[in-house]
């Protein structure tokens, strides 16, 4: 086992995340002064980070994207598509 060994999500709770922030986002461009839709598509960029283990909204939705990725390879070959 890798000494630096960490938890995966399970790849649905990765999905429903970036599809969440991805209709929060939209609600935010249509509403720019609307505090609360930038305040809840902040929240869901600020979870998507943590889950993913980034600093920024655009790394974490990078590597969700990659992690999705590979877990639907997984899925196609027979492997475990939760990674």
């Amino acid at each position: 086992m890798p000494e630096h060994a960490m938890l995966s999500p399970h790849w649905y709770v990765v999905h429903a995340l970036l599809s969440l922030l991805r209709s929060r986002e939209r609600r935010a461009a249509r509403s720019p002064l609307d505090s609360g839709a930038l305040q809840a598509r902040d929240d869901a960029a600020y979870t998507l980070c943590v889950l993913m283990g980034e600093r920024s909204m655009a790394a974490a939705v990078e590597a969700a994207e990659r992690y999705l990725s590979r877990a639907r390879e997984a899925a196609e070959t027979g492997g475990q598509p939760a990674l």
